[in-house]
């Protein structure tokens, strides 16, 4: 799809009809409370619309309506081809409408609409649809039993699911997480960040549209402690997915442990390395996967590169060669396709990344802000790896660089943090790369490049940055399903009945 003019993409804009209910069997519907919350464009501080503001009353109605949805079997029940056609007519609604989401995306969150269209939308489908073809494509087993018994192995959909979303990427991780619970036969209801509403309240009218079945999918509007919390401690869901900071993510453990042990993924927070060893091919190329990886979405990303580990022979030329691809990486109008750097998700996020700039170190590149929600791209050279800039997950557009003088060093280095998301190493050397992936202590290795694999490949990490599960590929499924043993004997009786 090609790109359009910023008019014409502000005259969508000016013509969007925002959804602002919450959204629970089937339709749209205000709070129980009738209160609201007020959504704005964090570019120009302007609101866009007042939306359901929901509590623990309006989750027990979600989670009743779902739960009903599950047990009667309406999608639970369902052929797998019958679920998969579903799920691939919503591709096609959201294709349809791809332009209109991807212009609802860019102004409740701040993202480049360059990114909206070019990476989000297409992203978000593709998920959608991977896991909609996996659906009757996952065959359960038979065990290597004796001769007088067959045991199978069956998977059912676990039953009513919490997903608790984050406000970064909101459809695509909202795809992450519907895709496989969906296909898993489960019912859903879904907590976005109250930040970023919209398109997934729009994104559940659609699902509608292409025939899922009401109460499949309930979405949720509110804050943390009014609907997030009450998602956790619920005792009538059976498993919780939550993507978002570690320090939040960590409370759905406590919340599981004082209701029902209901199961829990996270996929939390990261100090992303990449090493660049002395070796290293084509510096040039290099920078430019450094420099996407740390500015790409305005350094609002889980997997963004904030750290460069840097051998002492090659970090002046690199670090040049960075500058200058920063460049290209302007800062402005969210809805300008020209521009690559939008702004940052709220007034309060815009204030927690400028605190960091405060007083940097060795400023390479950038380091400035405006109109309280736009920061340049950053590079700072820090004097030692235990500097704040290298140790705290910052979630905007500032890279910490540091140097080292041998592998070894750079390793040791690229682990001493409480994450393990993501890591990159850059190095001509096949036997240094393939050790250095082995070694370094993330769940996503790129090698030579920046990246988080694709949607075959599963995404998560170690340590502090995740648990319980993975999210993407077919290890996504298993999450949101039970492994059960069906154990038939064929055995003769002592009196030669068969039983």
């Amino acid at each position: 799809m090609s790109l359009l003019t910023h008019d014409e993409y502000k005259s969508i804009a000016a013509g969007l009809d925002l959804p602002t209910g919450a959204f629970i069997d089937g339709k749209f519907c205000p709070a129980i409370s009738g209160d609201t919350f007020e959504t704005v464009n964090p570019a120009t501080g302007e609101p866009l619309a007042r939306i359901a503001a929901c509590g623990g009353a309006d989750v027990d109605f979600a989670v009743e309506k779902a739960r009903e949805a599950f047990e009667d079997g309406r999608w639970s029940k369902l052929a797998p081809a019958e679920r998969k056609d579903v799920l691939i007519r919503l591709c096609k609604l959201i294709t349809r409408n791809a332009r209109e989401l991807a212009v609802m995306e860019s102004l409740d969150s701040g993202k480049t609409i360059f990114d909206c269209e070019t990476v989000d939308l297409p992203e978000t489908i593709n998920c959608l649809k991977w896991h909609a073809e996996a659906i009757d494509k996952m065959y359960d087993q038979v065990a290597p039993s004796s001769d007088d018994h067959i045991a199978m192995v069956v998977r059912e959909p676990i039953g009513v699911v919490g997903l608790v979303l984050p406000w970064n990427f909101p459809l695509l991780m909202l795809a992450w997480k519907i895709g496989p619970a969906l296909a898993a036969g489960c019912s859903v209801v879904v907590k976005p960040a109250a930040e970023t509403t919209l398109t997934t309240l729009r994104l559940a009218e659609l699902a509608a549209e292409a025939g899922l079945p009401r109460g499949v999918l309930n979405i949720v509007p509110g804050g943390g402690r009014d609907v997030g919390e009450p998602i956790g401690r619920h005792m009538d869901i059976d498993m919780v997915s939550f993507t978002g900071s570690t320090v939040t993510g960590k409370k759905f453990l406590t919340y599981s442990a004082e209701s029902n042990a209901k199961e829990v993924v996270l996929e939390m927070g990261g100090k992303n390395p990449a090493i660049v060893m002395d070796d290293a091919e084509n510096l040039d190329r290099v920078a430019a996967h450094i420099v996407n990886g740390a500015f790409w979405n305005m350094g609002e990303n889980c997997s963004a590169t904030s750290r460069l580990i840097a051998h002492k022979d090659i970090k002046a030329e690199l670090l040049e060669r960075i500058s200058h691809h920063a460049q290209q990486w302007n800062v402005g109008e969210p809805l300008n396709p020209e521009t690559r750097i939008g702004a940052l998700v709220s007034k309060a996020h815009f204030d927690k990344v400028c605190g960091y700039l405060e007083n940097p170190g060795n400023l390479v590149l950038g380091g400035g802000s405006f109109d309280g929600a736009f920061v340049e791209p950053t590079v700072v050279e820090l004097p030692s790896h235990n500097a704040t800039l290298a140790k705290e997950e910052i979630f905007g557009p500032v890279l910490a660089v540091v140097e080292v003088a041998s592998f070894e060093e750079a390793i040791q280095m690229a682990n001493e943090t409480e994450y393990g998301l993501c890591a990159s190493i850059f190095t001509a050397n096949a036997k240094r790369a393939i050790r250095g992936a082995r070694a370094i202590q993330a769940g996503t290795v790129t090698v030579n490049s920046f990246g988080e694999g694709d949607i075959t490949t599963p995404f998560g990490g170690y340590k502090q940055s995740g648990f319980g599960g993975r999210d993407n590929s077919v290890h996504a499924h298993d999450q949101y399903t039970q492994l059960k043993t069906i154990w038939i004997d064929l055995a003769d009786d002592m009196d030669g009945a068969v039983v």
